[in-house]
């Protein structure tokens, strides 16, 4: 599906979905050459960013994980233009759908947000896609404080697998936006060049909120290494002391039992069996010899 928006002299084309046809006719109609055209066809193993005489080529890689989508990973082709920006992804991109509502608005309002080329729009667009991302990641932060709450209450077994889901997001995260780095410092160094000077900061703004958000992911793994290293030792104290009661269990009565089967062999000649009151004989020195036990254990405080 193709969208068209228009501010001032700037023109925004999100490709939503697009079949091969209407790829071709937008490359044909702003000049985007073949091997770009085969790009936003498929998707790409990893962000990039290429520089051309009439635009610059831009593939990046974005979170979704708190949303019901096909993967966890979603792509955003960006061609931009002097005076045009073309979007095009292959699954429905919420803050970028949030994006067009308001810069319809703006166009509406005949607001000047977007600046007078397609480099301010970029930068417009992939700021309110890192906020997003900085929004995705404050589930994380709930969860965590959940984890933390529940961690001293008893339930160290259900925490490991809290743990370990957001752990697993957190991974996520990073593994999908560290390369931006790359792509953000080569527009950095050669945007300014095609855009021009007082573009600069604009670059480097972007930046900014990039490692704003990377910190954010890295704060919290930092976090919940700290979590998970308390529970893990939480969760091996329990074990220790339920090993130490086992083990005290076992040693009060193998002595018992051993007393009893003594007693229980069947000889000619027993010192108590046939005396008066033998039975309560015997049960009177199994409970003493327990007892005996079980204080000597508690004086070397071990229960």
């Amino acid at each position: 599906m193709i969208s068209r928006y228009a501010h001032g002299n700037v023109t925004w084309v999100d490709l939503d979905n697009p079949t091969n046809a209407e790829v071709r006719q937008i490359v044909n109609e702003f000049g985007i050459n073949t091997f770009v055209a085969e790009e936003l066809l498929l998707p790409s193993m990893k962000p990039r960013v290429e520089f051309h005489t009439a635009y610059v080529y831009v593939i990046l890689h974005f979170p979704a994980l708190r949303h019901s989508h096909a993967t966890i990973e979603q792509e955003i082709d960006f061609v931009i233009g002097k005076n045009f920006l073309i979007t095009t992804h292959y699954d429905t991109i919420d803050p970028l759908h949030k994006f067009a509502k308001v810069f319809e608005v703006n166009s509406l309002l005949d607001k000047e947000t977007s600046g007078n080329h397609g480099g301010f729009l970029f930068f417009s667009m992939l700021r309110k896609l890192y906020r997003s991302i900085e929004h995705e990641s404050e589930h994380i932060k709930r969860d965590l404080a959940a984890i933390e709450e529940h961690t001293f209450t008893g339930h160290e077994v259900e925490m490991v697998q809290a743990i370990s889901r957001s752990a697993r997001d957190l991974l996520n995260m990073r593994q999908i936006i560290e390369p931006h780095r790359e792509v953000l410092k080569a527009l950095e160094s050669e945007g300014a060049a095609f855009f021009g000077q007082d573009f600069a900061p604009y670059l480097r703004i972007l930046a900014n909120e990039y490692y704003r958000v990377h910190n954010h992911i890295m704060r919290y793994t930092d976090f919940l290494h700290e979590l998970r290293e308390t529970n893990n030792s939480l969760l091996s104290t329990k074990q220790n002391e339920t090993m130490r009661v086992l083990t005290i269990m076992a040693l009060l009565t193998f002595p018992l039992a051993l007393f009893v089967a003594i007693f229980d062999i069947n000889a000619t000649s027993n010192p108590i069996i046939g005396l008066p009151y033998d039975f309560w004989i015997i049960v009177g020195a199994v409970v003493g010899i327990g007892a005996a036990m079980l204080w000597y254990f508690r004086h070397k405080k071990w229960l």
